[in-house]
């Protein structure tokens, strides 16, 4: 029998959910004020805030006046605090959100006293792999957490090793993170409870007290806690309060046998709640664009702008990762709650634009008017294809892009722009109404080159780059009110814009580095050619030398790939009901699975040499949502046409595809399918620094069917297949191995059903919820499908990901027209096989003062030997909250060897 136990006093504070933000943060004033009150009042009182500083923060948001209340509370030993800024869930953003949420929550708590140093993380919905590599390069040795753990840990701890061999011991929250409150129901009969709850789990604890997380969610714990546990403690057991660092720290040993690597996905002891992975699919879209936002703006801001822009940088972060939070992000939480977080991860992306683009107007500055600035965010040279608008070549002539030396490269002309823009009759007593839309000398969004005045007649001829001087609105509107009274009467005004036209321009840009380039016609007539094999189009196929692309008649794809790997079927769509919610999703008894199109048609779109495009449209008859009692999809169906774009550009060994439609039907799940080769028995999935294997199963036991669907957030690979992605979403293997399904919309009506097929206990009220139907919503996704018969390594997926994700940035000159291009210029350098470059960012302390933080992991387990080359002299390898470890001469450039799956933080200078 154990003889003693610890309790630990807490809450859970779920930041926004079934509630908005702001009714949460109210009960959040009120229970913060009462565990301050409890506190102050018995100096046996612990309390432990969740491991999350943005509950500490929101509260002195309001209650200002309690901060030092706080602060001695936390120097006292007796609040915890820290070490995240929020809970999150770790599989729906990148792995830098995740850094950047340790360091922020770190931060925040040592401005109050310092953090509590144990990864706490008892709600999240599973944990990535490399989750124990972070805690440890941030120093800290403990994690404490509940869902996802594996059926082989039989204790209340083990040690939880990452892919590279990082390890921190970690406290299982086998019941819940509210595992004490049965045994509180009572007080007057703590004793016999705890008792009887201690013989039930004795297996467990062997011979540590038993851990009783005192708290559940929303609320604080009884003020007369403390007295209840003071009676209950005697000769027969002895009961103890404590934060949850002192149990840790105080009461268990750290020898731990039991030893579990990567990531924790298993429902045998907890729902891991897997459909949020699917669910509400543009909240992962924001979260995606925004964090590419700001890791660009950070990238642009470091290498390029004199400015310091990090207060609007940390306002960016902070919005993503309050955004990240494990009810947001995942789109469990009513309508309000998704509106309020979609508009949060807006305003995130509109703060990182404004840092990017003004990082990028600095040296567009040096370009002329007539010339483009491109900038490459990624660490190494790029060859890109930019659109920008240009002035149309006369006929016979063909245009071509010639950038710093004087190199001419070809450009493929995609559309030309109407010249005339307005064409008007009117009264010559209503000119003076036409000249009110002139602004200085801007017009319908053009500048006005030149103007001509007749009797009768007003044309203006608007120009990007006007070329005829100087423009004074004064002088016009006096010439136009003398013509209008010499010449009563009807007037023709015409508004005309020279020739424009879009063209598709290659540009080779250096590793984090700026190119410049003008487009102009050349009389030459010459046949242009691209480098390598250009981009080709014929009715129903696609070819660039590396990849090859024809459309079935079915409107599935047959993708061949640079080593002859040929992939069919790619794109069969197949939409069947759901019936679930937003946390697992639930087939209907009697579903029907709609695959087959009723029409296809293709057609051509752009014909190379860059890029070559085919717009395939399949309808479908999908039914409108399931009757009354939920098992049966309706037999009314909807009429729903589906645009696939296909399209291959000159250099690139992989097709991109996206998908769009217009969601008429509820209750439903389309998923976008790629049958392999031959059946495989596992998968690989790329995110949040590592590339974790699965195989065709998950492991239950709870109350939870083990559906294997599982995240991936760059890259998913199957065999010879390797999918390129957008955002973060859910893949599983279907037909015994033989295809890869990729969810494009789970369209739901509820944050959690009572009665669910594949899980026991609801997750949630039943709370409508139907902007999950995302029904009159525009669906789009995007892929790039890339065949390799020897898999994701050996197709280089990491460094294609990359490129697919984050596209070359574009800027207008704004330097006199007809100057000369400035030379190219290179930023940080990184060389190395499977290596990703999460960060490139502008840090400074008062020691060393600035420098450029460059993170790196080593995407493999055989490691990677990098080379980082750029203006600098030193470097210094920090751990991921920022403190110095070692300095190294780099004036040469600097050499790394990274061990398998190796993150590595360095600051150059």
């Amino acid at each position: 029998m154990q003889k003693s136990a610890v309790f630990v006093p807490h809450f859970h504070w779920d930041r926004e959910w079934y509630e908005p933000f702001q009714v949460f943060r109210h009960r959040l004033v009120a229970a913060l004020d009462t565990v301050l009150e409890t506190a102050e009042a018995n100096p046996d009182f612990r309390f432990t805030v969740d491991g999350q500083m943005a509950a500490v923060e929101d509260y002195l948001e309001m209650r200002p006046e309690n901060r030092d209340r706080v602060v001695a509370l936390v120097a006292d030993g007796r609040l915890a605090i820290g070490p995240w800024l929020i809970l999150l869930d770790e599989f729906l953003c990148s792995g830098e959100t995740i850094v950047r949420n340790l360091q922020m929550g770190w931060a925040a708590a040592a401005d109050l006293g310092g953090s509590m140093p144990i990864g706490y993380l008892p709600d999240m919905f599973g944990h990535v792999a490399q989750m124990p590599q972070i805690l440890a390069r941030g120093g800290i040795e403990h994690a404490a957490l509940w869902r996802g753990v594996p059926g082989s840990v039989d204790g209340h701890a083990f040690r939880w090793r990452a892919p590279d061999g990082s390890e921190v011991r970690t406290e299982f929250l086998f019941d819940g993170y509210d595992n004490g409150l049965d045994v509180l129901l009572v007080p007057d009969q703590i004793g016999r409870a705890l008792g009887e709850y201690a013989d039930m789990t004795a297996e467990r604890w062997g011979g540590d007290p038993v851990l009783a997380m005192a708290g559940t969610d929303h609320n604080a714990p009884d003020p007369n806690l403390a007295a209840w546990l003071r009676r209950a403690s005697g000769d027969e057991r002895a009961i103890t309060i404590a934060t949850l660092a002192e149990y840790i720290r105080d009461h268990v040993r750290d020898e731990v046998s039991a030893v579990v690597t990567g990531e924790l996905r298993s429902h045998v002891r907890g729902n891991i709640l897997p459909g949020v992975l699917s669910v509400r699919r543009r909240l992962k879209q924001r979260m995606a664009d925004a964090e590419r936002t700001v890791d660009h703006a950070e990238r642009f801001n470091a290498l390029w702008s004199r400015r310091d822009d990090s207060a609007f940088l940390s306002l960016a972060w902070h919005k993503i990762i309050e955004s990240s939070a494990h009810d947001s992000v995942v789109g469990s939480g009513t309508d309000e709650t998704a509106d309020q977080v979609e508009a949060r991860l807006a305003e995130a992306t509109h703060a990182a634009r404004a840092v990017r683009d003004a990082a990028l107007a600095e040296p567009a500055a040096q370009v002329p008017s007539d010339g483009y600035l491109v900038a490459n965010p990624l660490p190494f040279a790029r060859t890109a294809l930019v659109e920008v608008d240009v002035v149309a070549p006369p006929e016979g002539a063909v245009l071509v892009s010639s950038d710093a030396d004087g190199s001419a490269h070809p450009v493929q002309l995609i559309s030309k722009s109407p010249t005339v823009l307005s064409d008007e009759r009117m009264d010559a007593s209503q000119l003076e109404r036409v000249l009110r839309r002139i602004h200085r000398r801007e017009l319908f969004g053009r500048l006005i080159d030149r103007y001509e005045l007749t009797a009768g007649t007003l044309v203006f001829h608007l120009a990007e780059v006007p070329t005829s001087g100087p423009f004074d609105l004064l002088i016009l509107r006096r010439e136009v009110a003398d013509a209008a009274a010499a010449h009563p009467g009807e007037w023709r005004v015409l508004t005309l814009e020279e020739a424009r036209a879009t063209a598709l321009v290659p540009v080779t840009v250096p590793a984090s580095g700026l190119a410049s380039f003008r487009v102009e016609p050349s009389d030459s007539g010459a046949e242009q050619s691209t480098t390598g094999a250009p981009a080709t189009a014929t009715a129903r196929a696609l070819a660039n030398g590396l990849v090859e692309v024809e459309v079935a008649a079915d409107g599935t794809l047959e993708v061949t790939g640079a080593d002859g790997t040929v992939l069919r079927g790619v794109g069969r769509l197949v939409d069947g009901g759901d019936r679930g919610d937003s946390y697992n999703y639930g087939p209907p008894a009697r579903d029907v699975l709609v695959s087959e199109p009723t029409k296809v048609a293709v057609d051509v779109l752009e014909n190379g040499p860059l890029r070559s495009r085919l717009r395939v449209t399949r309808v479908y008859e999908w039914p409108a949502a399931l009757t009354s009692d939920r098992d049966v999809r309706s037999e009314d169906t909807v009429s729903t046409p589906v645009e696939t774009l296909v399209e291959v550009r000159a250099g690139e060994p992989f097709v991109r595809v996206s998908t769009s439609f217009l969601n008429q039907s509820a209750d439903h799940r389309l998923r976008f399918h790629v049958p392999l080769p031959e059946p495989v028995t596992g998968s690989a999935s790329a995110g949040q620094f590592s590339v974790t294997e699965r195989g065709l199963t998950a492991e239950g036991g709870w109350g939870e069917y083990p559906i294997p669907t599982f995240p991936a957030s760059a890259f998913v690979s199957a065999g010879a297949t390797n999918v390129l992605l957008d955002h973060a979403t859910e893949y599983e293997l279907v037909g015994e191995g033989s295809e890869l399904a990729i969810t494009l919309l789970r369209a739901i009506g509820s944050i959690s059903v009572n009665i669910h097929p594949l899980r026991d206990e609801p997750a949630a009220s039943e709370i409508p919820a139907p902007g999950a139907q995302d029904l009159g919503m525009r669906i789009e996704n995007r892929f790039a499908v890339v065949p390799s018969a020897a898999g994701w390594q050996a197709a280089n997926a990491v460094a294609l990901a990359e490129g697919f994700h984050n596209d070359v940035r574009v800027a207008r000159g704004t330097a006199p027209a007809g100057g000369r291009l400035p030379a190219d210029t290179t930023g940080v350098q990184v060389e190395g096989a499977n290596v990703l470059v999460s960060s490139i960012r502008r840090v400074s302390d008062d020691e060393s003062g600035a420098g450029t933080e460059v993170r790196l992991t080593a995407m493999s387990d055989t490691g990677s030997t990098v080379r980082v080359s750029g203006a600098f002299k030193e470097a210094t390898t920090v751990d991921l909250l920022g403190r110095p470890l070692s300095t190294t001469p780099a004036a040469d450039g600097l050499e790394l060897e990274l061990g398998p799956w190796e993150i590595r933080t360095v600051v150059v200078r």
